[in-house]
């Protein structure tokens, strides 16, 4: 989601309104008894034995450096005889609980929430980089199945599937795809479930008609033949009036913070795989750069916390990366903004929203690198 920091270097700023910043420092977490954590579907699917939690090491989930990052990445990939493999593109709205979910399936928090689909409309208004347009819909193309994670606690969003979800699976209906309702612990009246999957599934499930007494209005009986034999565009010309998916091969109902729950979504997963060569060495959890980590850590705030289209307009610049005297990692990041309206809400009530920001960013990095680490987050105004 982070811009280069090249792209910015021609900008113009005026002022710091505002920096913060944030240290935490303490005992290291120790790492999973295991490659990915304990429980983790990779280590499952690979054989890994779990060896006594007090004789594994602490080993960070990326290391902080770049070089390292990028050495491990060109290591050959250490495959087992058989080796399977799973791309999954995961598909939900902001907060619905895409990175949670993730993490929990591999146990080691790594994989962050950035905005998945942009609109080229969007892409154009804000200047964004042209891969936010681009690389989902590549990430599309390689996938063997796309899970669609809908909140069920957002009573505004959760009865219909958003028209850019839509978009993306009814151009790759050939790819088989699940529907994951999460949160479901929240709800208090579980029959609500019956009529959200009614809604999102157009009453149909891997080509059968669900049984549901309530009345499910009039696009009940929408049942067809698999996408799989079936144009890939076929659907284009009703998909302006879609809500729902009749093509869903599953339906999971959970928490993404239950880890009982989570297991029995790891575990269909896992039937999933296919055989095919590994693609990266084992011990690459994440092709980004510690830097890239950090940006999208930050991005991924911004998204949760600012309103509407405020967290599209802010540039992001790194202008600090090092280690400290004590080992700690310092990082120092400017976020530039537009408006002076865009400024005074990213800093919010005396400074008390900035402050949130980089204190949680804080502490998911510590969890991801294993060290020390000092933010600071600069509020900038852009000429």
């Amino acid at each position: 989601w982070a811009a280069p920091p090249g792209s910015l270097l021609g900008s113009q700023a005026r002022c710091v309104s505002c920096v913060v910043g944030a240290a935490f420092s303490g005992p290291l977490l120790a790492s999973a008894p295991s490659r990915y954590g304990p429980g983790s579907a990779l280590d499952h699917i690979l054989g890994f034995p779990q060896p006594d939690s007090s004789l594994a090491p602490s080993v960070p989930a990326v290391s902080v450096h770049r070089d390292e990052q990028n050495l491990l990445l060109v290591h050959t990939p250490d495959m087992p005889e058989n080796p399977r493999v799973l791309r999954v593109v995961l598909l939900g709205a902001p907060n619905a609980g895409k990175s949670t979910l993730s993490n929990q399936l591999l146990g080691r928090k790594i994989l962050l929430d950035t905005p998945g689909i942009i609109s080229p409309v969007k892409q154009k208004r804000h200047h964004l980089e042209l891969s936010l347009l681009e690389d989902p819909w590549k990430s599309m193309e390689s996938a063997d199945l796309v899970v669609v994670l809908v909140d069920v606690s957002d009573k505004w969003t959760r009865s219909q599937l958003s028209p850019q979800v839509l978009q993306c699976l009814t151009r790759f209906s050939r790819v088989p795809s699940i529907l994951v309702l999460n949160k479901v612990d929240c709800l208090k009246q579980k029959s609500v479930l019956l009529e959200l999957t009614a809604a999102l599934t157009e009453g149909v499930v891997n080509g059968k008609k669900l049984s549901i007494k309530q009345a499910l209005h009039s696009h009940l009986g929408t049942q067809g033949p698999s996408p799989a034999t079936k144009d890939p565009n076929a659907h284009s010309v009703r998909n302006s009036q879609r809500t729902g998916w009749p093509y869903f091969q599953e339906i999971f109902m959970l928490s993404a913070l239950n880890n009982k729950d989570v297991n029995t979504l790891k575990q269909y997963l896992l039937a999933q795989t296919k055989p095919g060569p590994w693609e990266f060495h084992s011990g690459v959890l994440t092709s980004q750069t510690p830097e890239e980590i950090c940006a999208n850590k930050i991005r991924e705030k911004l998204l949760e916390y600012l309103p509407e289209e405020v967290p599209y307009s802010v540039q992001q610049r790194t202008v600090m990366w090092e280690e400290g005297p004590s080992g700690e990692l310092v990082i120092q990041q400017n976020l530039l903004v537009p408006k002076e309206s865009h400024m005074r809400i990213l800093i919010g009530q005396k400074g008390l929203l900035i402050s949130q920001i980089a204190q949680e960013v804080g502490r998911d990095l510590m969890d991801i690198f294993l060290c020390d680490v000092h933010i600071r987050l600069s509020v900038k105004l852009l000429k």
